[in-house]
């Protein structure tokens, strides 16, 4: 209920103060796990890519946040889960896989953190996608987050990963996200 009322108060806010447009919703699957891997801009990112969204996507946030009061009970019944600061947890990546395996949809950022560039992915979105066989759709946010300058969220195709778990391989973290990142470059708009 409540990530219900915070979606809906967040669409209208994203709506009013970033004109914040959704292009190609239908690439998200309906139903079964399924990961959004995204490009990362600012702290603002996780609503932006699933506010448009009418399944509840979940996200590992940073353990501190939970610490907050109010703030850490609302993101945890957002479905937020905490994981702990310099990388992520053996812990976080069990509740991941869990979330998947229960047919959940979760958001990563691939670059582990905010930037604009795009280039080098963390290859913990792989792992988790191929140890839990989620669909990963590539998502791509563009704007700069200006008060009534238009935002838009771009979603994908669900990345190709047939060639790579046909033939696995030693290399099959890096290929995958080195895959993942190349879905995510393909749908900025030039």
């Amino acid at each position: 209920m409540v990530y219900i009322f915070c979606r809906a108060l967040l669409r209208l806010l994203y709506g009013l103060l970033f004109r914040l447009e959704a292009v190609g919703r239908e690439h998200v699957p309906t139903g079964g796990p399924v990961i959004l891997a995204s490009n990362h801009l600012s702290v603002l990112d996780p609503p932006t890519i699933g506010i448009k969204l009418k399944r509840k996507v979940n996200f590992m946030a940073k353990a501190e946040l939970f610490d907050i009061p109010l703030f850490g009970w609302v993101i945890r019944q957002c479905g937020a889960f905490p994981v702990k600061r310099g990388g992520v947890s053996k812990e976080s990546i069990r509740s991941s896989i869990e979330l998947l395996n229960n047919g959940g949809m979760m958001g990563i950022f691939p670059e582990g953190t905010r930037k604009s560039t795009g280039d080098a992915g963390k290859k913990g979105a792989a792992m988790i996608a191929l140890r839990s066989g989620a669909a990963i759709v590539p998502v791509y946010i563009e704007g700069n987050y200006k008060l009534f300058r238009k935002m838009i969220v771009r979603y994908g195709p669900p990345v190709d990963l047939s060639d790579i778990i046909a033939e696995p391989s030693t290399d099959a973290l890096e290929r995958v996200t080195e895959r993942i990142m190349s879905d995510i470059r393909s749908l900025r708009k030039k």
